[in-house]
């Protein structure tokens, strides 16, 4: 069970919004026509489109066309879009410093997403290197 019981909204948004100011700044320059928002949970068709059995969550979800699967052809499309769900990072997390690390962890995963990175490629990346 988590001891961050709850925190309100706005500063769960700047919690965000301080994970992608601490981005390199390289990532954040590159994005293109992504939005990054927040919602309480993923919703029913979140959790179908992803499969997701009743017992499992999301900390996030990229949802869009990744920039290596752009062409000549991509415009006029809507933003991607990244999503961050406050209730699932809240109950994984144990202190104010479990909960920024889980927020910007999920972040950089999404954004992975959005470069193109699949799963097997980000869990790669993510590993730490032995000596």
């Amino acid at each position: 069970m988590s001891m961050i019981q709850e925190i309100s909204d706005t500063e769960f948004e700047s919690l965000i919004a301080k994970a992608i100011d601490e981005l390199p700044e390289h990532y954040a320059r590159e994005m293109s026509n992504v939005v990054i928002t927040w919602s309480e949970e993923p919703s029913a068709e979140q959790r179908v489109k992803m499969k997701l059995r009743p017992y499992q969550t999301l900390f996030g979800l990229y949802e869009g066309i990744p920039m290596t699967q752009r062409g000549a052809g991509y415009n006029l499309v809507l933003p991607d879009k990244i999503t961050i769900f406050k209730n699932p990072i809240l109950y994984a997390s144990q202190t104010r410093n479990d909960l920024m690390a889980n927020i910007k962890h999920t972040l950089w995963h999404e954004i992975a997403h959005h470069y193109g990175l699949d799963h097997e490629r980000i869990h790669k990346v993510e590993k730490p290197k032995t000596k």
